[in-house]
């Protein structure tokens, strides 16, 4: 799993050769370079690495053409960048000096108390550098005199760059620590009991068919596929926890608890009989508590060519929600392909431990955006202008946009992001952050 790198912003007025001093931190000329004002019309995102360091530079230059004016355009562009980066790199022309806007997003820089490295553009010699000193008054450090066209200066300028990001992660900062948890779950007399017992290779747990036998969950230590996994057997689910009598209601407690303490849940249901609104809302609560997933169909053995033809049919009807979550069929009580269920972990924790790296992401996005615009509505189109992941276990993104993004808008997002990472037996979660609206003065 790749660690999450720290990501730099660069901001700064039109035409103070933000995109040729991106070009020059990423090494390559990628980033649109002319000597236009504002051509830079899309946010866009690179991958950079200096000195043995990886860091990923946001390239804010597309001024809104709807903004009112340049020091509105310009704030805006700073709001955002603030928001999604570790550190920013300010741009400013030296040649030029201190400009009203550069002050305005300067207040913007010390209300965030976000690092900020200050580049002093455009030095190409020993006049313009002492020109540079004045930007001392800025107040946001010293400048760093640097010509992005030539290269001079550059190196000094990406030492302070690393100083100013945070360290990446360590290598093992996600690792998880000792035997993955995992819970069994589903409604009673499933074989939940039975599973574990075929799993452990013993009678470790009572089983009887009277529903509800187990009350509370049962932790066992199981070798399976030459690792060591943590087996979470619980109680039944009942119907309703309010109709459930005394141990009953603790037991569906004691469930729930075990899915939050679990890593991947595998809920079991009987393949023998028509699915239940109780199975479909197990598999909800599973997703809900966002813990990997994977739904086995036991009693395999029971199920005939027409019993077959109808568990499709259900499938289709009641477990559109959770078309990520792999599948297996098992009989627990002969142990009947009870090796599938090792795949099936591994599929699903590994998608729920995956990492899309900023550039990576941004790039999808970036392709994502072009073939497939949000619709317009009301005369206005969202955008999306950066995204990052946030966590994972579960995978978490964050997406900032120029305006809401419509709910079936955000479900093509996760369709599209599964068919380019996988994120197999996993929920993903999409959070949105629309930019504020600026107020008028």
């Amino acid at each position: 799993m790749a660690d999450a790198v720290p990501v730099l912003a660069v901001i700064g007025r039109p035409n103070v050769g933000k995109s040729t001093l991106v070009n020059r931190i990423i090494g390559r000329r990628e980033a649109v370079v002319e000597d236009v004002p504002g051509v830079t019309r899309d946010r866009v995102s690179y991958d950079a690495v200096w000195n043995g360091r990886a860091f990923t530079v946001v390239d804010t230059g597309g001024w809104d053409p709807d903004a009112r004016g340049l020091a509105e355009s310009i704030a805006a562009q700073a709001e955002i960048a603030i928001q999604v980066a570790d550190a920013v790199l300010f741009v400013v022309d030296a040649t030029v000096g201190i400009t009203d806007v550069d002050e305005k997003v300067v207040r913007i820089l010390r209300a965030a108390k976000k690092p900020v490295v200050l580049a002093a553009n455009k030095v190409d010699d020993q006049r313009t550098e002492a020109e540079a000193a004045g930007l001392w008054n800025l107040g946001l450090g010293q400048p760093w005199p640097v010509s992005a066209l030539h290269g001079r200066g550059s190196g000094d300028m990406l030492d302070a760059i690393l100083e100013a990001l945070p360290d990446p992660p360590p290598e093992d900062f996600d690792a998880p620590q000792g035997p993955r948890r995992v819970a069994i779950v589903g409604k009673p007399n499933v074989g939940k009991s039975s599973l574990l017992n075929r799993l452990a290779g013993e009678e470790r747990v009572v089983v009887d068919d009277a529903s509800g036998t187990t009350v509370d969950p049962v932790d066992e230590i199981v070798e399976l596929g030459g690792r060591t996994w943590n087996f979470i057997d619980t109680a039944g689910i009942r119907r309703r926890v309010r109709d459930a009598s005394g141990h009953e209601y603790y037991a569906s407690l004691r469930t729930s608890s075990a899915i939050d303490r679990a890593e991947v849940a595998v809920v079991i249901i009987d393949g023998s009989v028509p699915l239940t609104e109780q199975d479909t809302r197990i598999i909800s609560s599973v997703a809900e508590a966002g813990r990997a997933l994977i739904i086995a169909f036991n009693k395999w053995d029971l199920v005939d060519d027409e019993r077959r033809y109808y568990l499709e049919r259900e499938m289709e009807r009641e477990l559109v929600q959770v078309p990520w979550a792999p599948t297996i069929n098992i009989t627990a009580r002969t142990g009947w392909h009870i090796d599938r269920l090792v795949r099936a972990l591994d599929a699903a924790l590994e998608g729920w431990e995956t990492r899309v790296s900023t550039g990576a992401l941004n790039a999808f996005l970036g392709r994502l955006v072009s073939e497939h615009p949000h619709p317009v509505r009301g005369g206005k189109q969202s955008k999306i202008m950066f995204g990052t992941q946030a966590s994972t276990a579960p995978p978490t993104f964050v997406l900032f946009t120029s305006g809401k993004l419509e709910q079936s808008y955000m479900r093509f997002i996760e369709r599209r992001l599964r068919e380019e990472f996988g994120f197999v037996g996993t929920p993903i979660h999409i959070q949105q952050r629309p930019r504020k609206k600026r107020e008028r003065r």
